[in-house]
């Protein structure tokens, strides 16, 4: 009884609003939603392996330089990326440590770094391991994460173990 007392151009306007305001709630809900969904799939996805070989090793005076292959086709952008490598020799005694900073590394790249073992020989060098990674800058940023996701690989004839 009380909406027919109310003169009908009222009872229009009144109705346009709230078809109005239920519209934008609605609106607002959707792209919400979709935020939320787009952000859960992000978190979601891992990064693929990135993948270090060793390619090549030759004397450079009383050093020992290592030519490294960093592939990162299927990972995503590190603004830094420090590994902490030990070379053996033939003995399997461990004879030289060294960080290597192998960042930047950009998403979808391959890269090449030059470094050298000081004080070892090449002929000298038994094997190679990737000890641990010191640091992590950038993806997924754990440098758990990142030493996770790490391949080792050789094609310098010298085994380079994880």
């Amino acid at each position: 009884m009380l909406a027919l007392s109310v003169p009908l151009y009222r009872r229009r306007i009144g109705r346009i609003a709230l078809d109005t305001v239920a519209c934008v709630a609605l609106s607002a809900l959707l792209v919400v939603s979709a935020l939320a969904q787009d952000a859960s799939e992000k978190a979601g996805e891992k990064a693929g392996p990135l993948k270090l070989q060793l390619n090549k090793v030759e004397t450079a005076g009383e050093a020992c330089r290592i030519t490294m292959v960093i592939d990162n086709t299927k990972g995503t952008s590190l603004k830094s990326y420090k590994v902490d490598l030990f070379a053996f020799d033939t003995d399997g005694v461990a004879q030289k440590r060294v960080a290597v900073e192998l960042g930047p590394l950009p998403p979808r790249k391959t890269v090449v770094k030059i470094f050298d073992f000081p004080g070892i020989a090449c002929n000298k060098v038994g094997r190679v391991l990737l000890n641990d990674v010191l640091s992590c800058d950038g993806g997924d940023a754990a440098r758990e994460a990142c030493l996770e996701r790490t391949e080792t690989d050789s094609k310098a004839g010298i085994p380079f173990d994880r």
